[in-house]
């Protein structure tokens, strides 16, 4: 499994940017693909998730401002952030849970400015 993660960038606070992942080597609909983030000096956390049976999830600060989708066809899953506010840099990586395995790709890095 190899993932590719783009979109990130620099982007003043109330702005949008999206996140790809490009996924190969696996059946995407029979994956969780999920997006991280760290922010320096703070741990990885779990940003968003969509699993499988099509549920979704988010971290709290990112409800009603984030979406994550899939598009199984192309392999890739993505993260639409809006309304971005500096709490949100960092770096983010996609992380895969397929076969009972993890695969990360590298990260974009995500910058806010106030």
């Amino acid at each position: 499994v190899q993932l590719q993660a783009s979109g990130g960038g620099l982007v003043q606070a109330g702005g949008s940017l999206r996140l790809s992942c490009e996924a190969s080597g696996l059946v995407m609909s029979l994956a969780t693909m999920n997006w991280y983030r760290q922010a320096p000096g703070k741990e990885r956390e779990l940003v968003a998730s969509t699993r499988p049976d099509g549920t979704t999830t988010w971290v709290d600060s990112a409800k009603g401002r984030f979406t994550i989708s899939r598009d199984v066809r192309r392999r890739i899953v993505y993260l639409q952030m809006n309304s971005l506010d500096p709490e949100d840099a960092g770096v983010y990586q996609c992380n895969v849970k397929y076969r009972g395995l993890d695969w990360w790709g590298q990260g974009t890095q995500v910058t806010v400015s106030s």
